[in-house]
């Protein structure tokens, strides 16, 4: 008879690894984002400064919430979180914005990271579910949920 390990809170373990790998790969990707969203907050030029420079704030200060939530999730599976950034690089699809000043650039940056993350959140949510892990599908669900509303108003103000 094979023996199932369960981890601390009902997970089969090697299910938990798995989404938590998953989870790490997520987690890399916010922190390009939230670096992103930190350059461009200091870098912003032109007419629209005020505006962006606010705006950037507030997603790089939701961003950091998140990364933190992603981190804890990932501990409560009972695995490690990366925490140096060359993991991050390394396990990011998001590359990093360089020299974006311009209004225009800065905010399809956004936009197109954020397609990025969504990406890999309706893959971990379809995980997740799968693996009858509430905690991680409620978590990846209020991202989507919130992301997609901040893409819906990235591409009004683009048009």
């Amino acid at each position: 008879m094979e023996t199932i390990n369960i981890n601390a809170i009902g997970l089969e373990v090697t299910t938990a690894r798995s989404l938590a790998g998953s989870l790490n790969t997520l987690l890399a990707n916010f922190q390009l984002y939230y670096q992103n969203l930190r350059g461009l907050h200091w870098n912003i030029q032109g007419k629209n400064f005020f505006e962006l420079h606010s705006k950037f704030e507030e997603l790089y200060t939701g961003a950091n919430d998140r990364v933190d939530e992603i981190a804890e999730r990932i501990l409560t599976l009972g695995e490690q979180p990366l925490h140096t950034f060359s993991d991050y690089i390394e396990a990011s699809e998001i590359k990093q914005g360089k020299n974006i000043v311009d209004d225009q650039s800065s905010v399809e940056l956004v936009r197109n990271n954020l397609a990025i993350l969504l990406k890999i959140e309706r893959q971990i949510l379809s995980q997740a579910g799968d693996a009858e892990d509430e905690g991680t599908a409620a978590l990846i669900s209020e991202l989507i949920s919130e992301q997609e509303k901040t893409v819906w108003m990235l591409n009004a103000w683009l048009n």
